[in-house]
């Protein structure tokens, strides 16, 4: 085992095995004359702790920060945040942001935490298992924090499921996510589309097919089934294509049938697999001739 699997392993113990130790202040008052120690519950000063720039979640709802300001205006803390110490006077938040934003938002100077010792491997899992069990982050921000600890812990799939407490197949399928194109995940992030959606998406080949039905998604609010059996018919049509004649993608069908009606003409798009090809537009009379491209000019 490396040391940093080792070191991971430590992270873990820290949250899940001293929880007793965390949420329950110490018979010490956790200073040593006007210092804080490690080990211990201290009030410190908001302006003495720096947020933690691996922080896995990136997004803060501000309504229900403000809701959480307003309780701590009411009751206070009741849950400490967890630092670590990094200078004389200087601390580090591993865990507990939201809270350390509200007090801020709730006029606070001061907030009780519990100052740990811990490197930057066991910050960066202790905040990213906080959140995952708090279910705070959206399926983007827990890939990149998955991947973030396969690539600087050095750990396999397997290892990373164990560590973090999800099946292999739960980890494999985040991860996945990183593969689609930037505006799918931003679509993610946003809520736009599930999971679900996402991983239907994923079995697309073809990025421009991948966008044209994320954006039928979004519009018409097509369910997960539904997405999964436009991704059918566009596999199938894949397949056919290897074998036969190039078959158009899925969003150029679409939009040959909304310019046939548009038009109120029959119309044949073809196309190669370079992307080179021609359209075809069916006129019977003049009368029509004008009428398709005084359509098309006023479009």
């Amino acid at each position: 085992m490396t040391a940093a699997k080792k070191a991971l392993g430590r992270g873990l113990d820290a949250i899940f095995g001293d929880n007793a130790r965390e949420n329950k202040p110490q018979s010490n008052s956790g200073q040593i004359g006007n210092i804080p120690v490690a080990g211990a519950i201290s009030e410190i000063l908001l302006n003495e702790i720096i947020t933690n720039p691996d922080q896995p979640r990136k997004e803060f709802d501000e309504a229900k920060l403000e809701e959480l300001a307003e309780s701590i205006r009411n009751h206070g803390i009741i849950q400490p945040v967890t630092v670590r110490k990094t200078a004389r006077n200087k601390y580090e938040l591993i865990t507990g942001e939201r809270r350390y934003r509200a007090s801020k938002m709730a006029g606070l100077k001061s907030i009780p935490a519990f100052i740990r010792e811990a490197d930057d491997i066991q910050v960066m899992e202790m905040a990213l298992v906080e959140n995952i069990q708090r279910q705070d982050l959206n399926a983007i921000e827990i890939a990149f924090s998955y991947q973030k600890l396969v690539d600087e812990c050095n750990l396999s799939h397997e290892d990373l499921s164990k560590r973090v407490g999800k099946k292999r197949a739960t980890v494999n399928n985040y991860l996945r996510l990183l593969k689609l194109p930037i505006d799918i995940q931003s679509a993610l992030k946003e809520e736009l589309v599930s999971m679900g959606h996402a991983r239907a998406l994923i079995n697309i080949e073809n990025i421009d097919d991948q966008l044209f039905v994320l954006k039928e998604t979004i519009e018409k609010e097509l369910s997960v089934r539904q997405v999964e059996a436009i991704v059918r018919k566009i596999q199938n049509g894949t397949s056919k294509s290897k074998t036969k004649t190039t078959e158009l993608p899925y969003k150029y069908q679409q939009l040959n049938n909304k310019i046939k009606k548009k038009l109120n003409a029959s119309i044949e798009i073809k196309r190669n697999n370079r992307g080179k090809g021609r359209i075809s537009i069916e006129f019977d009379s003049d009368k029509k001739l004008d009428q398709i491209l005084n359509e098309i000019l006023n479009s």
